[in-house]
């Protein structure tokens, strides 16, 4: 039978990763041969050692508590991350991840624009996203209506934000579809449609009258 003091440290090696749990999760034996991970979920606060595994790919942390991604300077092959729902403020540490494509951190405290600054050297960063409506994650950064229009001048190589291709096959669509969707919310004022004024001829009237 399990004791209270087992079910404790179980508890407390799924806040903190440690070897054993990233052992665990991949069923490698050597941390440098792990190349996927996903620990979504699962309470983690302290990344611990993940910086040991030094050739990390894809990386997905999402849905737990961690607040500092200071080990992840070390991942400098990592090419997706995936921090959403957590508590983090600042993003510096994966300025250092040049190999970094696709980037999710909806659902955090990024409080300004200025904090995006420091991946600006994120030449093949075409993937970021800050918000996602499905799970109703967002940042406190989100609130300046200019925040897409700012990225899109930041990182000239984006083509994807928030879900919304912007750049290449399909971004036309997804304009379309924006200035669709735009055009109806003007239809609507107070939480009811707004009047529509009659439609006018194209002629003047008597055009289509037989000359005599």
């Amino acid at each position: 039978m399990e004791s209270k003091k087992d079910r404790g440290q179980e508890t407390e090696n799924y806040t903190k990763i440690t070897d054993v749990l990233l052992k665990s999760k991949t069923g490698e034996f050597d941390l440098e041969s792990i190349l996927f991970l996903k620990l979504r979920g699962l309470g983690i606060y302290d990344l611990g050692c993940i910086g040991d595994c030094i050739n990390l790919e894809r990386l997905d942390l999402s849905g737990n508590n961690i607040t500092s991604l200071a080990p992840l300077v070390s991942l400098r092959l990592l090419q997706v991350l995936n921090v959403s729902g957590n508590r983090i403020t600042n993003l510096e540490a994966i300025s250092h991840c040049h190999h970094l494509q696709s980037l999710n951190v909806a659902g955090n405290l990024i409080s300004s624009i200025e904090n995006l600054q420091c991946l600006l050297g994120l030449r093949k960063l075409e993937n970021i996203r800050l918000k996602d409506c499905l799970y109703n994650f967002s940042n406190p950064v989100c609130k300046n209506v200019s925040c897409r229009n700012i990225i899109l001048e930041m990182f000239p190589n984006i083509k994807v934000v928030d879900g919304e291709r912007v750049a290449g096959r399909g971004s036309d669509l997804y304009q379309l579809c924006r200035d669709i969707d735009d055009s109806l919310k003007g239809l609507y004022k107070n939480g009811c449609v707004a009047e529509i004024p009659d439609c006018k001829p194209w002629v003047e009237e008597g055009y289509w009258d037989l000359k005599r």
